[in-house]
């Protein structure tokens, strides 16, 4: 059974051995940590002490997926320009181990249940690379639908333009599709 709880210091050294190569690292957000490899003290800090970068005070949930074998996955929710109706996940990351068994779907889904039956959120946005089809497919796969909410964008990672493809979910949509 997985499940959901709020991120410890202590799962930061896992974290970043599970960014185990330079792409994983920038799939996942790491041009936002600084420069390749990830250490443990730099999410720690990013976390901790920074707050995810949010300039509001409760705006910042790291969460880690956990089951018996241990923590398998981790990622983030914040709210978008301090709006409480509209929740962005981020900085979703899986144990390369467990890659492929189902996890991120779990752990994303568990995340949707969170952000709208206890956050209380209307929408959820995801932005992904669209160069990363299996995290694609796996947001798809959760109900995630191109956006209305926010626009496709472009970013420069270590030099080379990525496209940013806007996903999200709302409620009713996540109900509907848990309903089936």
């Amino acid at each position: 059974m997985l499940t959901l709880r709020p991120y410890k210091k202590c799962d930061a050294e896992k974290i970043a051995s599970w960014c185990d190569s330079e792409e994983t690292y920038l799939n996942w957000g790491g041009t936002l940590f600084g420069p390749y490899p990830l250490t443990a003290d730099i999410i720690n800090t990013k976390y901790l002490e920074k707050n995810g970068d949010c300039s509001e005070e409760d705006n910042f949930y790291p969460l880690t997926a956990v089951c018996s074998d241990g923590s398998v996955g981790s990622l983030i929710i914040r709210y978008i320009n301090g709006n409480p109706k509209i929740l962005r996940l981020g900085w979703v990351l899986a144990d390369p181990q467990k890659r492929g068994q189902g996890y991120g779907k779990k752990m994303i889904s568990l995340a949707l249940k969170y952000a709208f039956d206890i956050l209380g959120a209307d929408t959820v946005t995801i932005g992904v690379y669209e160069d990363n089809p299996p995290a694609y497919g796996c947001y798809r796969s959760c109900g995630f639908r191109p956006s209305s909410v926010l626009s496709d964008s472009v970013m420069d990672v270590n030099g080379k333009k990525r496209k940013v493809v806007e996903l999200e979910i709302t409620k009713e949509e996540f109900h509907r599709g848990i309903e089936q």
